[in-house]
């Protein structure tokens, strides 16, 4: 393929197009990313793009934006007024101490486990 340019282009307007051909050819021989051949790596990128995606966490946009914003305001108040009916306000020292319970209580499971 670079010698068919060289020919149809000459040196001087056919040296790019010959640089890449020729950079392409050597990665497809020699280039092995992860130890796998690089054409491989061009199926996968190429099947990437054009096979659909599917996204999971995509927001839905609804008409009413103002609803929305009370939505969230009343559910927020609603989420700050059920902690503070329940007790439940983890500290510092709180969230570490629940930590700490629960690295020891796993760490006495895996002793049992293993008697």
């Amino acid at each position: 393929m670079c010698f068919v340019l060289y020919k149809l282009l000459g040196l001087i307007m056919g040296i790019i197009p010959i640089l890449i051909i020729a950079g392409f050819s050597l990665m497809l021989t020699f280039y092995r990313p992860n130890n796998k051949p690089f054409i491989s790596m061009l199926e996968a990128g190429f099947k990437y793009f054009t096979q659909n995606k599917l996204y999971i966490w995509k927001k839905r946009m609804e008409k009413n934006k103002n609803n929305i914003k009370q939505q969230s305001i009343s559910s927020d108040a609603e989420k700050i007024k059920m902690m503070s009916e329940s007790g439940l306000k983890l500290s510092g020292s709180r969230l570490r101490d629940l930590a700490w319970s629960l690295d020891v209580l796993d760490l006495s499971k895996q002793k049992e486990n293993q008697l």
